[in-house]
């Protein structure tokens, strides 16, 4: 009988298909390109092959290849009755994720992991800036991250994936030092790994060590082209060192040459976030000139996020509709509220707080963008993604708070972000908050 590469069994007696199998799932893993390569490869050695069609329908999801991926996840179904129980339970719990069945698919894959603990596969759908945790609108999602990856560390041992995610998982919250140890044992394992250079990016902002994350992407970024989907993230990553350096002009470079959507290969949810919230940190630092690049990024999010449903990508679409045309987003904020109402809206009413927010920093009425986003702070953590990329809307709360001299508003967030780590930018805010104080 053939294994994967954590020693759970295949059901396929071709030793071609099974090698391709376990070749697909590490690239999904690492963030490799060629994952959907290695699925198709699996198949043509063995059509019935059922967990390598829904491997391959989990590519076609990340790719928002919506019609392949439910059609390749209902042949997965449809051939999973030959299948193992595990594979069976496999199956159905990505296929849940594929039909957007997000609290079905978080159950399933929890207790699925009671008793198969190494379906890396599985495990992976809980983890990540992106995973069912992260977008549960859960305010406790980075522990719950953390607390599953640490339950099953014994299962996965010195795996160079396993680390990577629990390095990860301790920096998120707020571990930051024993974070980074992990993801570079887990690095040094498979430098290679998209994911290890993730993390470790993220280890580096965490600690507000801007030179030493510059020369660490920038020695990685170009050693492994075209090797990854979390490229243009990674660069992003690069992109936000310069702004914290004060250098706006090499962090729109980085966007022009590396992160504009225009032909980039990677997954349309992080280019759509990455491009959208780039140009507004770009805004906020004072860049000019940059209305046909988020004319491109509105045309983008057209084509691939035309109505409210991937929240993280709703309220990235505030600032397109915001800094483009405010009509797309009141049509988009009618939807989400349609979404609450339903209950659909995982985070709740706070991601449509952010959206209006949003807007009224956009239109210059800096004391109404206070009023509504002050609150929202605390809760800013349900839409999920990284505390990277929760910053922006912290960051435009401080300088709303600064243009409408309340100052007093933003103290307390600043602090607490610069006991989080060292930053520039916090410092010279901080000293213009205090500026900002009336007088006693």
């Amino acid at each position: 009988m053939n294994h994967d590469r954590y020693g759970l069994p295949l059901t396929t007696t071709s030793d071609r298909a099974a090698a391709c199998y376990v070749d697909g799932v590490d690239r999904t893993l690492a963030a490799l390109h060629g994952a959907g390569a290695a699925f198709d490869a699996a198949i043509a050695e063995d059509p019935d092959f059922a967990v390598a069609h829904i491997g391959r329908a989990r590519v076609h999801q990340l790719n928002m290849e919506g019609s392949d991926a439910r059609a390749e996840a209902a042949k997965a179904r449809q051939l999973a009755a030959a299948a193992s129980p595990r594979e069976r339970q496999h199956i159905e719990i990505i296929a849940s994720v594929i039909e957007g069945q997000a609290r079905k698919a978080t159950a399933a894959a929890e207790q699925h992991l009671e008793d198969y603990p190494r379906d890396a596969q599985v495990l992976s759908l809980l983890l990540g800036a992106f995973g069912l945790y992260a977008f549960s609108g859960r305010a406790d999602h980075d522990a719950a991250r953390l607390a599953i990856s640490e339950r099953h560390a014994r299962d996965y041992g010195d795996d160079w994936w396993f680390l990577t995610y629990l390095g990860w998982s301790k920096t998120e919250a707020g571990d930051v030092v024993t974070g980074r140890a992990i993801t570079e044992r887990g690095y040094t394992l498979k430098p290679e790994n998209a994911g290890a250079a993730h993390a470790m990016a993220h280890a580096l902002f965490e600690q507000g060590d801007g030179t030493e994350g510059r020369a660490f992407l920038s020695a990685w970024l170009p050693a492994n082209d075209r090797t990854s989907f979390l490229q243009g993230h990674l660069a992003w990553h690069l992109a936000l060192i310069a702004i914290e350096e004060g250098d706006a002009d090499g962090a729109l470079d980085i966007y022009e040459r590396h992160i504009k959507p225009a032909g980039r290969p990677y997954p349309p949810l992080n280019i759509y976030t990455d491009t959208a919230s780039l140009l507004w940190r770009l805004s906020l630092a004072g860049k000019t000139g940059l209305e046909q690049h988020w004319k491109d990024v509105a045309a983008y999010g057209e084509g691939y996020f035309p109505k409210a449903g991937v929240h993280f990508a709703d309220v990235h679409h505030a600032l397109v509709a915001a800094t483009t045309t405010g009509g797309a987003l009141k049509t988009r904020l009618a939807e989400m509220e349609a979404r609450q109402a339903g209950g659909k809206l995982a985070p709740g009413p706070s991601a449509i707080g952010l959206c209006q927010g949003i807007a009224a920093f956009a239109a210059g009425d800096h004391g109404e963008a206070v009023r509504i986003l002050a609150p929202l702070m605390p809760e800013l953590v349900r839409i999920g993604g990284s505390h990277a990329q929760r910053e922006l809307w912290e960051d435009t709360f401080i300088l709303a708070c600064l243009r409408a001299g309340q100052g007093r508003q933003a103290r307390d967030l600043i602090s607490d972000r610069l006991h989080r780590r060292p930053s520039r930018r916090d410092l010279a805010w901080s000293k213009e908050a205090a500026l900002s104080q009336p007088s006693p």
